[in-house]
């Protein structure tokens, strides 16, 4: 699994992390107008309520976007390069696109509408962050 940095968690974002912990994709998702929103915030920026709630999304999608890191940014990368950093569509949620390191394919076998799914990298005993890999479905077909 890829080397990470613990995430900064603030109060907007601790729901997120511990579903993540729990190996769950949970998204912030406004109780006024219903729709979804990533990155979490006190307000919806469609319709301005401050009552939200977090609800589980299956974790699949398509990538978006994609780039290949050729050069690391922090020690705790190294091993990994290159490796690629996702625009991950997430299936079911009106357009959120979350950014994710994309694992268990080459870089050069990346590709936009390519579907995927997560799964879950620890990153200390208490903290695991969502990474997306292909489907497995894809991954059977061929």
């Amino acid at each position: 699994m890829p080397g990470f940095l613990p995430p900064a968690v603030t109060p907007d974002t601790a729901p997120y992390w511990e579903a993540a912990r729990r190996r769950e994709l949970r998204l912030q998702r406004c109780a006024g107008c219903r729709v979804f929103r990533f990155y979490p915030g006190p307000v919806c920026p469609r319709c301005g309520s401050d009552e939200a709630v977090w609800e589980r999304v299956s974790g699949r999608g398509e990538v978006y976007s994609y780039v290949v890191v050729h050069r690391a940014t922090h020690p705790v990368f190294e091993p990994d390069v290159p490796y690629v950093v996702a625009l991950v569509e997430l299936e079911g949620t009106g357009g959120i696109r979350l950014p994710s390191r994309l694992v268990g394919v080459a870089p050069a076998e990346v590709s936009i509408g390519m579907v995927v799914e997560v799964q879950f990298a620890d990153v200390t005993a208490d903290c695991a962050v969502p990474v997306f890999r292909p489907a497995r479905a894809a991954r059977e077909a061929r």
